[in-house]
């Protein structure tokens, strides 16, 4: 499989890792939107939204217990964003499931 985020998690390309357990990987994007910019993925390749199911729905609830101890220790006291962008039209560009943490700043009050 050619998936950029399978590779991070083998190892294959290196990351700024933020938090790591057995089921999860977080690590800062290459390409920040905010003063705090986190990427949370599974370890198992998802490819989206679309393919989340009841045989993989608890690495999902997983990862939103873990959003919360990043955030936390990040620093991000004063409120975050979790966004997941699904599909081509919403710009979903690595087509493995992944929850972006967006903080350190106000965010806009618009998502379009």
């Amino acid at each position: 499989m050619d998936c950029l985020f399978c590779k991070i998690v083998n190892g294959d390309i290196p990351s700024t890792k933020v938090y790591e357990d057995e089921k999860v990987l977080a690590f800062r994007d290459i390409n920040p939107q905010a003063p705090t910019h986190i990427l949370v993925i599974p370890k198992e390749h998802i490819p989206s939204v679309d393919g989340i199911n009841a045989d993989n729905s608890a690495v999902v609830a997983h990862i939103f217990e873990c959003i919360p101890k990043i955030a936390a220790a990040e620093g991000l006291t004063n409120g975050y964003r979790v966004v997941s962008n699904c599909g081509d039209d919403a710009c979903q560009s690595v087509k493995h499931l992944h929850f972006h943490i967006l903080g350190g700043k106000q965010l806009a009050d618009t998502m379009a």
